[in-house]
């Protein structure tokens, strides 16, 4: 398992690297420098409007179809007639309610227009989403890997002809940035349609209300867990650009977008790491198999570079956000400093939240993910009037830090694992020796040499203090 693990994470980090990044430095920021942040900031929060409400669209379906089929194969072609239907149906509820809490909160006709494409969106985003979760629960992860970076490659095609082209007689509206995203995730979605017909054959779609409440019974609480989680996560930009007057409400929104923005691009990273995780573990756990070792070894692949890229985000903030954006950078850099901080938690999230869900914790996850929401919302009431995009980006470290302890703690107790204090002792030497090379990096007179330093230097303390240890990890690839 860990050779199947850490092999195809290479893969899938590789693809991902190469694909991602180029899409959210050269389209999605592009696109926030050429339409500006006001109008940025509009997409930006009708976006994770959108994104909130989506669970009505997956009611938990994905993750715990994922755990399902990875533990029972053979029920992947009775599942997949009688999901595919749900999914339909669960989209009509969705738009549905979307548009009428959009109405109710006060959107005006542009707004209405871009959050219908939007609603289109998700659905087909949750739809690949469900039909990856066949794939990889199947074990398939090479091709699951090749999946994933489908949607943005489609993306960076588009945009790029779009903005950096005359091709086209007119300029380029966040409306277009829109329309691109609803022709790419169609076009993904079919691709992925196909694949998992290869593997189960011809379907015929079926409508059968029995099974629907069966399955919603018992993929609800996932549901619950995805939608808690989701708004301590999305809600931030919502409430900065409801509770400000406007345009001042847009414009710290798009501030917020940009930090939050290289937080998301990070925080796609561990989602790689839940995504493999979570059909292994499942299988683990229904083996009766020591998770343990597994546990330490994608905790630390994926805790050492969120240290690194948390404490480089604070020595390093300025520059970064002066080299990426045109404007309000003196607000938004600071914002990434303290956001940064928060991957730290993110990414104890998404191992030991990935165990949890894979052992069927639900119901001390969801108590977890409603402490987050009630707090990420009152620290947000509280602190975006006086501080406000500042605000959100205090009350989303508190959250995530929170949450992730919780769940840490939660998997100790209930897997009975035994913390290693010379591990924790190497943790915390390592964010003390990431912290002095920072402050020496500031001494070079070239930022950016400074930054790379800093960046080899943590690496290179993390091989010498043990916390990779290159010789184990060419064992498990080469060997196991």
């Amino acid at each position: 398992m860990k050779r199947k693990f850490v092999t195809n994470l290479i893969l899938l980090l590789f693809l991902n690297l190469l694909i991602k990044p180029l899409f959210i430095f050269g389209i999605d920021l592009t696109v926030q420098n050429t339409v500006g942040n006001e109008i940025y900031g509009m997409y930006f929060a009708l976006f994770n409007f959108s994104m909130i409400l989506n669970i009505l669209l997956d009611v938990g379906i994905t993750n715990y179809n994922n755990r399902n089929i990875a533990q029972h194969n053979y029920l992947l072609p009775k599942h997949l007639s009688n999901i595919v239907g749900l999914k339909f149906l669960l989209a009509i509820v969705y738009a549905i309610f979307c548009l009428v809490i959009a109405a109710i909160i006060g959107y005006d006709k542009i707004q209405f227009h871009i959050l219908f494409f939007l609603i289109l969106n998700q659905f087909l985003i949750s739809f690949t989403l469900y039909l990856r979760s066949n794939i990889s629960a199947l074990h398939l992860f090479r091709t699951d890997s090749l999946v994933s970076v489908l949607d943005r490659s489609f993306m960076i095609i588009i945009c790029g002809i779009l903005l950096f082209t005359n091709i086209l007689p007119f300029d380029f509206t966040i409306e277009w940035f829109v329309y691109a995203q609803t022709i790419a995730y169609g076009t993904t979605t079919l691709i992925t349609f196909g694949i998992v017909l290869g593997k189960t054959g011809r379907i015929k779609i079926r409508f059968d209300f029995s099974f629907f409440r069966v399955f919603l019974k018992k993929s609800y609480p996932y549901a619950l867990l995805i939608l808690l989680m989701s708004f301590y996560n999305r809600i931030d930009s919502v409430m900065i650009e409801r509770l400000l007057p406007d345009p001042l409400g847009k414009e710290q929104a798009g501030i917020y977008a940009q930090a939050f923005r290289l937080l998301d691009a990070i925080s796609a990273f561990g989602i790689l790491f839940a995504g493999l995780l979570l059909p292994i573990f499942a299988k683990m756990i229904k083996q009766k198999e020591n998770v343990g070792q597994m546990v330490k070894l994608s905790y630390t692949l994926l805790i050492v570079p969120a240290i690194i890229i948390a404490i480089s985000s604070i020595y390093y903030n300025t520059e970064i956000m002066d080299i990426l954006y045109t404007s309000n950078t003196e607000n938004s850099s600071a914002i990434l400093g303290i956001l940064m901080c928060g991957f730290i938690g993110i990414a104890t999230t998404y191992i030991f939240g990935t165990l949890l869900t894979a052992n069927g914790s639900m119901k001390y996850l969801n108590i977890m993910a409603f402490g987050g929401m009630v707090l990420n919302v009152v620290l947000n009431l509280m602190l975006i009037p006086r501080m406000q995009a500042f605000g959100s980006a205090y009350a989303s470290l508190a959250t995530q830090l929170f949450t992730g302890g919780a769940q840490l703690i939660l998997a100790f107790i209930i897997f009975k694992l035994k913390p290693e204090i010379k591990y924790i002792i190497q943790l915390l030497l390592f964010v003390g020796v990431v912290a002095v090379l920072g402050t020496l990096s500031k001494q070079i007179d070239q930022w950016i040499y400074g930054y790379f330093a800093m960046l080899a230097g943590s690496v290179f303390f993390a091989v010498l203090l043990k916390l990779f240890n290159l010789k184990d990890l060419y064992k498990i690839i080469r060997y196991e």
